[in-house]
């Protein structure tokens, strides 16, 4: 089953980590200040990026004693420091209560003019939940959390009085206001592989990130969530990707080797993620099976190349039903300047698609 898709959407991950790749680039030193933030969010919008993504961590997943950047009052600040460009914050549910989150959301709705969307995660790295004191249920039993949770503040977001009474939560006649002013509510995405993940996404969700992999695993999973019980518009794509793109194909090949002999100096950082992780995320069954370079899939998109060669692996996964390409790079800005300005027009050229508007699906 091939997706239908609007016109392909390109986002970046906010530098939340510090680096997305090595730490040990010369060209890219980990940095996850503010400052270098919100001059890349903001140099992104500028180039007609559409979106980014701040992933959430409470601790750094590579290295404890690392900067990591908050996500929702990082968003809330660049909220009010851009105009355009939509901001997909990440929210694990065992972190906050959901009625405090759902005002959180709304009051960044309302700074942002109606550009927030969240990006439900349910949680795989176990370190920042448990040193916290907080329980970290079995895989499926978060899932069964994040969906009731996910339940409640759909509804707030979207101005309803909610009375709940669930397994996790007993909400009473409880309202948010302001909502609605700019649409119904912010737009949801939800990430995993798992069944109950997509389960979730095919019931509340409005886009599901899928982390970067083969095109065949890719249709796979479009049409396994496609062909699921649901109400409402069809649900959207995203894809993951770490991008190498290069005038020609051996330079690329080049800069992929490079990438791999410094991620050889990186294995006591990637040791930390691996054996933090929760052993029943499939995601990490899936990054076995696919090494990368980038998290989230990174190079197992195939977004290695020259500059025509990525433009044509994007528009195959785009008309595999993929929307949303969200992108990481190596060194970021750098990169991020050459994807916009050498593979963008390339996509737009192949799809005969006009120059995208920065606004908000939805």
């Amino acid at each position: 089953m091939t997706a239908r898709v609007n016109e392909p959407r390109f986002g970046v991950w906010a530098n939340v980590y510090g680096t997305w790749a090595s730490a040990h680039h010369p060209d890219d030193p980990v940095d996850a200040s503010w400052e270098r933030n919100l001059a890349l969010v903001q140099r992104a919008e500028d180039l007609g990026y559409h979106s980014t993504l701040i992933a959430q961590h409470l601790i750094n997943p590579f290295a404890q004693e690392w900067d990591q950047l908050e996500t929702w009052t990082a968003t809330a600040a660049l909220a009010a420091a851009t105009s355009k460009i939509e901001l997909i914050a990440a929210i694990k549910p065992l972190l906050f209560h959901p009625v405090v989150l759902a005002k959180q959301a709304a009051n960044i709705e309302e700074i942002s003019g109606g550009r927030l969307s969240l990006n439900v995660v349910n949680a795989w790295f176990k370190p920042e939940i448990e040193r916290a004191g907080i329980a970290f249920p079995e895989h499926d039993d978060r899932y069964g959390y994040g969906t009731e949770w996910l339940s409640i503040v759909r509804r707030l977001l979207s101005g309803e009085v909610v009375n709940h009474e669930g397994r996790h939560f007993s909400i009473d006649g409880y309202r948010i206001s302001p909502t609605g002013r700019f649409r119904e509510r912010p737009q949801i995405y939800v990430g995993g592989e798992s069944d109950p993940a997509r389960d979730l996404v095919a019931a509340q969700g409005d886009v599901w990130f899928i982390n970067g992999q083969p095109l065949e695993n890719v249709n796979a999973l479009i049409d396994s969530v496609a062909t699921r019980p649901r109400v409402g518009p069809a649900v959207r794509y995203g894809l993951a990707a770490f991008v190498i793109a290069r005038p020609d194909a051996e330079a690329a090949q080049d800069e992929l080797a490079y990438h791999w002999s410094l991620n050889e100096r990186d294995q006591q950082y990637l040791e930390n993620i691996v054996g933090g992780a929760d052993e029943k995320a499939v995601m990490f069954q899936t990054f076995a099976k696919y090494p990368a370079i980038g998290t989230n899939g990174g190079t197992a998109a195939g977004l290695v190349g020259s500059y025509d060669d990525v433009a044509e692996r994007i528009v195959e996964f785009h008309r595999a039903g993929i929307e949303t390409f969200m992108l990481q790079f190596q060194p970021f800005e750098a990169e991020m300047e050459r994807f916009a300005t050498e593979v963008i027009p390339r996509v737009r050229e192949l799809l005969a698609v006009p120059v995208a508007r920065s606004v908000v699906v939805g």
